[in-house]
């Protein structure tokens, strides 16, 4: 059995201890973490203060949020998704920002076609990723797990 990385998503051999990749330590996050555990979530408000998010009355009044889950030290930040189409990318006035070197200023794009969101990479570096697979365009469904650069982020809808 391979071990995957929790920040980079890089296969590893089964006896690593860390990743050969990013350099991330392969045991200790997930070998400590009881099963029944939840990641706290917040947003960042106007003045950058973190306000406590209930995630799942946010999928319910807006349909569907992004949570990040590992990377960047800013697990458990979330964004609700709203409107026809949000960007995400390292340029500062993306909807959804990622502020690191694997990320591409225009990463990808989240757009609402029909009822559903589609992920769409946007010729980035590093490519998009859901559910491992690297993707061009990829419809969403509840609990994907995305990768954009080193940042994990899962996607919850109703």
């Amino acid at each position: 059995m391979a071990l995957h990385c929790p920040e980079c998503g890089f296969t590893n051999a089964d006896s690593a201890n860390y990743c050969q990749r990013c350099g991330s330590y392969l045991g200790g996050a997930q070998a400590d973490r009881p099963a029944d555990s939840a990641t706290a979530t917040y947003r960042v408000d106007e003045t950058g203060e973190l306000v406590p998010v209930d995630v799942d009355e946010v999928v319910a009044h807006e349909g569907a949020a992004l949570v990040i889950r590992a990377g960047g030290g800013r697990v458990g930040e979330s964004f609700p998704l709203t409107g026809e189409r949000m960007t995400i990318g390292r340029r500062p006035d993306s909807d959804v920002f990622l502020d690191d070197v694997t990320v591409s200023r225009d990463h990808a794009l989240l757009v609402r076609r029909g009822g559903d969101y589609y992920l769409d990479d946007l010729g980035s570096l590093n490519g998009t990723y859901v559910n491992r697979q690297r993707i061009e365009s990829h419809r969403l469904e509840d609990g994907a797990e995305l990768q954009v650069g080193k940042f994990k982020l899962t996607y919850l809808s109703k």
